[in-house]
């Protein structure tokens, strides 16, 4: 039987890293719970076992149900019936054998049903149901509203909402409107208290909503009158079956087509705060967006690994000339440069789950006990990569999940573009993944302060702290001279930016900074696989290391020939279109 867990040995090494000992002991409180729930894991071990039994049972599910339903369901897609959605057939299979698979609740404590596994485990989930149909992917995945509940939530909430999440029972959040897309803080949606039916009532539209009409809702609401801004807003989770919700229309789009996005319209619909009023958007959208992003990252890595395979496996089967096309060059370094750049992309999105993964356990751990000022120090420490690394991995692999995908159908040639291979779908998929979420430039806002403040730096020294083989001294000696450009770099845009008092030069070069620093990282973290597993990625680094060294090389020339009159430029003919 076909399991995209067993037939990806990149897949299953994550679970092998150094630090997963410290992430499972964190997550399972040193395993106290062992003698609680005959579920619980009495060691490392035993808990390593488990993991790899279900990423197995998910790699199965994803490859025999889910991957052959996506043709279909991209065809049937979602409809509206009564002002409300029902699935494809397809995606009602695809939830069905994921809720009888046990797969529901992946991240969340045993006392709510869940599997108490750590958030590398449903990365890895995640990706590999992504690979099968990056549309489903959307509707799982987003359980990850369950554990911002479970962050935030009182224990009141936590216990009527999240075992449903085991049942089956699929999340949205609910925060877009027609005039609030990225800009969160123009949210208008109303929610009122109710004095006499003793609840909030929500009032209002929301617009491009993924699985919009999902049994369980997060919203973000405006709870305080006469605001226009953010500190007017809470979060309020709304249950589906109240039916006090129309869905308005599911979204005609070009790809993820089983994924529902839809415009809703609640109408005196009850619903419950989560944490504090005014929070809403400060604090617990946020959070909720930075799991969403780790989601994305995923689901691009996903996307990358299934365009990758069929671009192979047309390449392996279609003759030209007398010969198979993966034998021409043109052909054969399209696959190489994407199979390096998947490698790269997966060790900087397992190394970000680590950050965040034992940076969350400290600050669960906290809210349980006071932390010793080593174990705080050491969440902050981790809290500041998972900062940096979130919007760099998402930036990259959704960037790549784009262009690997449009290499792919390159490969296929006219035949790609027909609707007989499932790559024309895995491109029109893949599209969405650099816009929602927060788009590249939106990354590269949150990313370049890491850079100024050097915490991409700080970390590329502690990657070279690390010991290499004799083997790869040449690919440190890279590395090194990387970081010397990426130095220059950033002196350079930095004491241009002075000169002029902050008028814009940093932004207009962040994208190249932010990239440069991903390069050099994303090369570090290969290196680190290729010293434990050189026959499986040595040569990989070695291509990306060339990749690596033309994407640095060319940003470092086009910031050190930059001027301030650049700016200038570009804003006189930006200036002249406008009229």
């Amino acid at each position: 039987m076909a399991n995209f867990f067993t037939d990806n040995k990149d897949i299953q090494f994550q679970l092998e890293h150094p630090l997963m000992r410290k992430i499972v002991e964190l997550k399972e409180r040193w395993f106290a719970e062992k003698d609680k729930y005959d579920t619980a894991p009495r060691n490392f071990e035993d808990a390593m076992d488990s993991y790899r039994r279900v990423m197995e049972i998910t790699g199965e599910v994803a490859a025999e149900v889910i991957a052959p339903n996506a043709e279909d369901v991209d065809t049937e897609g979602p409809r509206v019936v009564d002002d409300h959605v029902v699935y494809a057939t397809g995606t009602r299979q695809n939830l069905d054998a994921i809720t009888a698979a046990g797969l529901g609740g992946i991240t969340l404590p045993r006392r709510f049903n869940g599997l108490n596994f750590p958030l590398v485990t449903f990365v890895m989930a995640n990706e590999m149901v992504a690979r099968a149909d990056a549309g489903f992917e959307n509707l799982w995945g987003l359980q990850d509203c369950a554990e911002t509940l479970n962050e935030f939530g009182s224990e009141e909430l936590k216990a009527k909402y999240l075992p449903q999440t085991a049942e089956g029972a699929t999340w949205a959040m609910t925060l877009t409107e027609p005039d609030a897309g990225s800009d969160l803080g123009a949210v208008m949606l109303k929610a009122h208290w109710d004095e006499a039916r003793g609840t909030w009532l929500l009032n209002g539209v929301k617009r491009f909503i993924t699985n919009g009409d999902g049994d369980i809702s997060l919203v973000l609401a405006r709870t305080e009158d006469g605001t226009k801004d953010a500190r007017g807003l809470s979060m309020l989770v709304y249950d589906r079956r109240s039916m006090c919700h129309k869905v308005r229309r599911i979204e005609n789009k070009l790809g993820i087509k089983g994924s529902p996005t839809c415009e809703l319209v609640f109408t005196n619909a009850p619903a419950e705060l989560v944490g504090d009023r005014k929070m809403g958007l400060i604090k617990y959208v946020m959070a909720l967006m930075n799991a969403a992003r780790l989601g994305i990252g995923a689901q691009s890595l996903g996307l990358c690994e299934a365009a990758y395979r069929e671009g192979l496996k047309y390449a392996q089967e279609r003759a030209q000339f007398g010969k198979a096309i993966i034998n021409f060059p043109a052909v054969y370094e399209l696959l190489n440069n994407a199979k390096a750049k998947i490698a790269a992309g997966r060790a900087l999105l397992y190394e970000t789950t680590r950050f965040v993964e034992i940076y969350k356990q400290w600050e669960h751990i906290s809210h349980e006990r006071e932390l010793t000022a080593e174990e705080r120090a050491e969440m902050k420490f981790y809290n500041r990569l998972a900062d940096a690394f979130t919007p760099l991995q998402k930036l990259f692999l959704s960037e790549w999940a784009n262009s690997i995908a449009y290499d792919m159908l390159q490969i296929h040639g006219g035949s790609g573009y027909m609707k007989d291979y499932p790559i024309q779908r895995i491109v029109r998929d893949a599209r969405i993944t650099n816009i929602y979420e927060g788009t590249s430039q939106l990354q590269v806002v949150a990313a370049i302060n890491h850079v100024t403040k050097g915490t991409y730096l700080s970390q590329i020294e502690a990657y070279e702290a690390m010991e290499l083989p004799a083997t790869l001294s040449g690919v440190r000696a890279r590395l090194a001279a990387m970081k010397t450009r990426f130095a220059e770099m950033v002196a350079r845009v930095e004491g241009i930016e002075a000169e002029h008092k902050g008028e814009g030069f940093k932004d207009f070069h962040a994208r190249r900074l932010v990239e440069t620093a991903g390069y050099i990282i994303m090369t570090w973290t290969l290196a680190a696989e290729a010293a434990v597993k050189p026959e499986d990625y040595t040569q990989q680094l070695e291509t990306f290391v060339r990749l690596a060294e033309a994407a640095v090389a060319g940003a470092h020339a086009a910031a050190m020939a930059s001027e301030w009159d650049d700016i200038e430029l570009y804003r006189t003919v930006l200036s002249g279109e406008a009229q």
